[in-house]
């Protein structure tokens, strides 16, 4: 199953290598930057909460121009210095005294980021063609939570509280991992350019995001990602940690074992899930995700009801609910960006994937402020009731999406053999 998730250009080979190495550095630090902030470098909660929701405005904001100028540019121009900025910013988290310095390097942090994801994804599809993009992005995503959970055990391991200098190394070690894509990338001076010739200023006031939006299957499709993160995606920091420790009542450490649970699911099912999903509708996939975010929900809610009457089962419950999103995942990984590049022209491609991944962006935004007022109501309930009808109701957009897509931007028949497109340098 490994061999037949493998692109079939070497250079893609690469470039998954390097979002692996890259998600080992990110994993060593991902789970710590509040605690970081607030007991190590003395910032209040409100404090570090204001860099952290600082960084994602900042992402969000930027990531709009960050599209452009993968179109305009070629996505190596923007992905290379990107990532230097990035390991500039992250190894400068070692060095933060002050909220000054933690905003002032948040700030850095989210200019090197605001363009990554887009122009990776970019770089990855004109990599592929749309035959193998479905197994090569759910690769990806593997990888890349197989990185996250290497990464989460050797820091888990090794940083101290008490020894500031042990959370110093490990944003060090991380800043060194961002390097690795942009050296492997380097090696590839043929990857990442631009894919069309430079339109001329008529054709240029004419397209941009306007087209993009114009785009009725992927303005659905967006408004159908925004419905499904806010309800999946963006609860699990929040709503799903929340709920787990102030209604079910299971320690921190339970949440611990269910987020590894997660990491678990989805490596070892994502190849498996791929293979099952190839020739068959993508809508319906996205609806099966709305489904399976559900019912991963519903099984919280039913541990919150069993509570501290039995703490084992309401454990288990919590944990289960980690397993399930996580094959729900496994799901949505390969499908969302095959079907974004599937919509997406060759001109508009990094407005493309820059639309795709503000999603997150916009949803970790909502997600979190509406979550706490509905965990105080009615003892959690009402969340529970919430994100389940919103990820049902993303189930019936994804189903309203069908009509809007031919076969084969569906994924129902195999595209018909097409050209690489042909890079140019400039």
């Amino acid at each position: 199953m490994l061999r037949r998730a493998l692109p079939a250009r070497p250079e893609a080979r690469r470039i998954l290598l390097g979002t692996l190495l890259s998600a080992i550095g990110r994993g060593l630090t991902l789970p710590f930057l509040f605690i970081y902030l607030t007991d190590v470098r003395g910032l209040t909660d409100n404090q570090a909460g204001l860099v952290i929701g600082w960084f994602g405005a900042v992402t969000l904001a930027l990531s709009p121009l960050g599209g452009t100028l993968i179109d305009r540019f070629g996505a190596r121009r923007v992905v290379l210095p990107c990532l230097a900025i990035e390991a500039v910013g992250t190894g400068s988290l070692a060095l933060v005294d002050s909220i000054g310095t933690a905003f002032a390097v948040s700030t850095l942090i989210a200019i090197g980021g605001s363009a990554l994801w887009a122009g990776q994804t970019t770089i990855l599809a004109s990599l592929t063609g749309d035959g193998e993009r479905q197994r090569v992005f759910g690769l990806q995503f593997a990888l890349l939570n197989l990185g996250i959970g290497v990464g989460g055990v050797i820091s888990g391991a090794v940083v101290d509280i008490a020894r500031p200098v042990t959370f110093q190394a490990i944003y060090l070690l991380d800043a060194l991992s961002y390097l690795t894509p942009g050296l492997i990338l380097l090696t590839l001076p043929h990857v990442g350019h631009r894919l069309v010739q430079a339109r001329t200023a008529a054709a240029r006031s004419a397209g941009g995001y306007l087209t993009v939006l114009r785009d009725r299957p992927f303005r659905r499709l967006v408004i159908f990602g925004l419905v499904l993160t806010t309800c999946g995606y963006a609860q699990i920091e929040v709503g799903f940690t929340a709920y787990s420790i102030r209604v079910v009542e299971v320690t921190p450490r339970v949440v611990a074992w269910a987020l590894a649970c997660n990491t678990v699911m989805i490596v070892l099912s994502q190849l498996l899930v791929i293979r099952r999903m190839e020739g068959r509708s993508r809508t319906r996939a996205l609806a099966a995700v709305g489904a399976v975010f559900a019912a991963a929900w519903l099984v919280l809610g039913a541990a919150g009801l069993v509570g501290t009457g039995n703490a084992l089962v309401a454990a288990l419950g919590v944990v289960a609910c980690a397993a399930i999103f996580g094959f729900g995942e496994t799901m949505l990984s390969p499908v969302m960006p095959a079907l974004t590049n599937a919509l997406a022209t060759d001109e508009l491609r990094g407005r493309y994937n820059a639309m795709s991944s503000m999603i997150f962006g916009v949803s970790g935004i909502i997600g979190p402020v509406t979550a706490g007022p509905l965990l105080g109501a009615a003892h959690g309930r009402l969340w529970v009731a919430v994100v389940v009808g919103g990820c049902l109701a993303a189930s019936a957009l994804a189903l309203s999406l069908r009509p809007l897509l031919t076969a084969a931007q569906d994924g129902r028949t195999a595209p018909a053999p097409a050209a690489q497109p042909q890079p140019v340098v400039a």
